[in-house]
């Protein structure tokens, strides 16, 4: 058990994840950038460290700023909540480095997985059924030509993060274009990584989806 544990995050995740470990009897740690100093995360949590002022990428999506606040705090481990650096390979990496534990997939994991292009080319192996898609996109030229061999409606999709993050739906090339600069930029401030790749969209198509949750000792529980 840790006894103090950093909180990668903001907001209602990072206020969660601290009910939770004070349940636990473990002190938490938050981090917060100027705008987010009277955060009820920020008061809630045992410790508070400053990450400065600026954007997302410059405060929580900084690994060097959030290594170092659970060094100075000597924090044991690292709980990257959702979004922001939970699908980071260089962030896990790095935590792995220092001796810090994240709690979350290890780094050869999140590579294989975090990126969803890298995923669908594994699943593609596998000969998982899969829609219609690419792998990233070079340009928006490129989008163009794979959107008309996939067929409209399109959907930009972001390699890295989660959380409905970087995605747009597109039903002609016009809308194209404009949906491809957007998600990029999206991207790339929400989680410092703006490649994308494009699959077919299924108009009301309903979403299922299983968690599973696995530990270090190989256990694995269908949720």
């Amino acid at each position: 058990m840790f006894s103090k544990v950093l909180i990668a995050n903001r907001g209602a995740i990072a206020v969660r994840i601290e009910r939770t470990l004070a349940k636990m009897g473990v002190k938490s740690v938050a981090v917060y950038s100027k705008a987010d100093r009277d955060s009820l995360h920020v008061e809630n949590a045992d410790e508070a460290v400053y990450l400065g002022e600026g954007t997302a990428k410059d405060t929580y999506l900084d690994v060097d700023k959030i290594i170092k606040a659970a060094l100075d705090t000597g924090a044991e481990a690292i709980h990257p909540g959702y979004g922001f650096l939970s699908e980071n390979t260089v962030f896990a990496a790095k935590c792995e480095e220092n001796n810090i534990k994240f709690v979350g997939p290890d780094s050869s994991q999140i590579k294989l997985f975090g990126l969803k292009h890298s995923a669908r080319e594994i699943a593609q192996k596998a000969n998982v059924p899969l829609l219609s898609g690419t792998g990233l996109l070079k340009g928006v030229d490129e989008a163009i030509v794979e959107a008309e061999k996939i067929g409209y409606p399109v959907m930009i999709k972001a390699s890295a993060g989660g959380g409905g993050k970087g995605i747009r739906i597109a039903h002609s090339k016009e809308e194209l274009k404009n949906a491809y600069e957007s998600a990029k930029l999206e991207t790339s401030l929400a989680f410092g990584d703006d490649e994308i790749y494009m699959e077919k969209v299924i108009v009301d198509a309903r979403h299922i989806e299983i968690q599973i949750l696995g530990d270090n000792f190989g256990n694995v529980i269908h949720l």
